[in-house]
């Protein structure tokens, strides 16, 4: 009873505790209009020009307030938004042209048509964070026509509309950014999005929906994004109602299941997008112990991913056998094996361990990702119990910022990290984990296996990806898989999970819906009634 008490006197005291810093974030301001609600998550925002946004929080501001040439819907199928229609490529697939939608007016009021998004793709290409997602495949671009797009490739690129519909490559006004076609405008946004940005700073922004918009208005009064600094407070947010919808993007698993448990009793509802995270293990392939593939192929065999997705996430984060999240191409079937003890414990024992001599698997986590540091105990009491006598799993943990730094110097043995693509393609995934220009045998001398740690170059791969890029459909998907069994054969990456994204919202509202990148749908949470 005393300690029941002392719970429901800790919880009320932690909603109450809530209160100034939600206060704080509204501005000291009355109430916000009816119809319009409030958003939370953990990501604070520092700007919202597209050329600097590559955090969450970012992305998800500019799905509301700006649009992409393609959007991907909910089944991963990519959608014209400013486009009216796929790329058109030449014989030799180095030109596209793109024609674009006439009559969307900027939130200034001027009109986007070629030379406006000449303008913004140039910009991008000077200033953006991001900026070698165009340089790696984008050779010039200019304005065929005052609504078509022309583009030069580096190289055949059938993915390209995957490519354009990151939102990073929303475009703004010319007009609004002629004094910052070589700097940012960090807190302003003048785009061509169903909602207008009203007021920004770091921890609130304010969006309305904007009566010029070229498509459908939103079906609620506007959209107040805040963020909160910890999961507790963001849980306590929601269920004191002060918070109508909260995005899981830093929500502890505990959190997120119990609020599971509250939508299902109708408490509240909820809605799950496509996953665009994975996590992973990168095995450092050049240096003992996993110089040698077998034992590489040992440790792959040594993961009870389903049991790892219980005990950390409470089956949240479902088990991924792949490096591409589904429904994406090449996804499926999984390349990597399920576990399998026997087997594990089999090439162990050939490298001569298991008989009163055990391998110390050295293992770094990220110690301020809370899920890094919970995979690594529950893999390493696993692994005690099942090949105790054959491996002992070392755990370390390092700041995140370091391990990034670090990761390219050959520094970890093995370290697990995790992963999101730019725009919902396989492509995203594989090339920047895979990818090697120089190579001697299995040993990537300087390429993207290289900066993600692995340093592994698998006889071939490069070449399929190389050739995936020109191909389309069932060709570029069976090209895929094949990239997919050989990084499953090199084991120098092990996909472990894919991280869902949710959304859970007040009774009164409807399910969050998600697109084809994992963003919740602002413009379409509505009221029941």
């Amino acid at each position: 009873m005393a300690a029941a008490a002392i719970s429901r006197s800790t919880a009320a005291f932690r909603r109450l505790a809530l209160l100034p810093a939600l206060q704080l974030l509204m501005g000291c301001q009355p109430p916000h209009p009816q119809g319009q609600l409030v958003v939370a998550n953990k990501s604070a925002l520092e700007s919202v020009d597209p050329v600097d946004v590559f955090s969450f929080a970012g992305t998800q501001l500019l799905s509301a307030v700006g649009d992409s040439l393609y959007a991907a819907d909910s089944r991963g199928e990519l959608q014209p938004r400013l486009a009216t229609a796929l790329p058109q490529f030449s014989a030799d697939g180095l030109t596209a042209r793109i024609p674009l939608r006439q009559g969307v007016r900027f939130h200034d009021g001027t009109a986007f048509d070629a030379a406006a998004m000449v303008f913004n793709l140039e910009r991008f290409r000077r200033l953006g964070k991001l900026s070698y997602l165009l340089d790696d495949r984008i050779r010039s671009v200019r304005a065929s026509g005052p609504y078509e797009l022309e583009l030069r490739l580096q190289r055949p690129y059938r993915a390209l509309a995957s490519l354009l519909s990151s939102v990073n490559f929303a475009p703004v006004s010319p007009t609004a950014y002629r004094d910052f076609a070589q700097r940012s405008l960090p807190q302003r946004f003048v785009g061509t999005g169903p909602y207008r940005l009203a007021s920004f700073s770091p921890q609130k922004q304010q969006l309305l929906p904007f009566k010029q918009y070229w498509g459908a208005q939103p079906k609620n009064q506007g959209i107040h994004l805040i963020t909160l600094s910890n999961s507790t407070a963001l849980y306590g947010s929601l269920l004191s109602g002060e918070v109508d919808v909260l995005i899981s993007s830093g929500l502890e698993s505990d959190q997120q299941q119990a609020l599971n448990a509250k939508a299902k009793r109708g408490e509240l509802t909820m809605g799950s997008g496509p996953a665009a995270e994975i996590g992973y293990l990168t095995l450092m392939s050049q240096l003992p112990p996993f110089n040698q593939a077998s034992l590489r192929q040992a440790v792959a065999l040594s993961v009870n991913r389903p049991l790892i997705s219980q005990r950390v996430s409470f089956g949240l984060r479902p088990p991924l056998r792949s490096l591409v999240p589904p429904p994406l191409a090449g996804s499926e079937p999984p390349a990597w094996p399920p576990y399998n003890p026997k087997a594990a414990r089999a090439l162990y024992q050939q490298s001569g361990y298991c008989t009163g001599k055990r391998l110390k698997l050295p293992l770094t986590f990220r110690s301020n990702v809370p899920s890094d540091r919970l995979f690594a105990l529950t893999w390493q009491a696993q692994l005690s119990k099942d090949l105790g006598d054959c491996v002992e799993l070392e755990v370390t943990g390092v700041e995140s910022t370091t391990a990034y730094r670090q990761l390219e110097q050959g520094v970890y043995p093995m370290i697990v990290l995790d992963w999101v693509g730019d725009y919902p393609d396989p492509d995203v995934y594989l090339a920047p984990m895979l990818a090697c220009s120089e190579s001697q045998g299995e040993r990537c001398l300087k390429g993207s296996s290289v900066a993600f740690g692995s340093f592994w170059s698998g006889a071939g791969v490069q070449t399929l990806l190389e050739q995936s890029e020109a191909e389309s459909g069932a060709p570029r998907r069976a090209r895929l898989q094949r990239v997919q069994q050989l990084a499953a054969q090199g084991a120098a990456y092990i996909p472990i999970w894919q991280v869902t994204p949710r959304a859970w919202a007040q009774a009164h509202l409807k399910p969050p819906r998600f697109d084809g990148s994992g963003r919740v749908l602002l413009q379409e949470l509505e009221s029941r009634r």
